[in-house]
């Protein structure tokens, strides 16, 4: 009986050792293949995200090469933040930047905020006082002693919203 027992308790402990065997190594291979899954979606969605910056980059000046070509410029990066900052400077002006197209209101007066280069002739900006906020479109020209001027081509304040 004794003999019995044992052969009963090896078996029983055989069968739980290979079922415990086949549960993890299948939950193995599950998991493997949904970490392929969520692998292959990452890396769809970073392709994706990729493609999408490319699409929101594509009118500026880093990528347009006839701007860099009419531009003849061996650094581009330099080049960018001479307008920018040139353009900025105005905001030192006590009544407001004069290339936001828009008067002093009240106290405060309207700076530029964000500028974008879209090529060697372009700008997108946007401004505000701090209470309302506007874009403009600027033309850039670039004098022979390499003064920066601007002219607005457009601009739009967008109207204050009341909560």
């Amino acid at each position: 009986m004794k003999k019995s027992l044992f052969l009963y308790l090896f078996i029983i402990s055989a069968l739980i050792n290979i079922f415990t065997y086949k549960y993890y190594s299948m939950r193995n291979l599950d998991e493997t293949k949904s970490l392929k899954e969520t692998n292959k979606k990452l890396n769809d969605s970073i392709l994706n995200m990729y493609n999408k910056s490319l699409d929101a980059d594509y009118f500026s000046l880093e990528r347009n090469d006839r701007a860099q070509n009419y531009l003849n410029k061996n650094d581009l990066k330099k080049f960018e933040d001479h307008v920018t900052q040139s353009l900025l400077a105005f905001n030192d002006n006590p009544e407001g930047n004069i290339y936001t197209d828009q008067v002093k209101m009240g106290e405060q007066k309207f700076i530029i905020n964000h500028v974008k280069i879209i090529n060697h002739r372009w700008i997108l900006a946007d401004y505000s006082n701090g209470q309302l906020w506007g874009e403009v479109a600027l033309k850039y020209f670039e004098s022979e002693n390499g003064k920066i001027e601007f002219k607005v081509m457009d601009s739009y304040l967008y109207p204050q919203q009341l909560n």
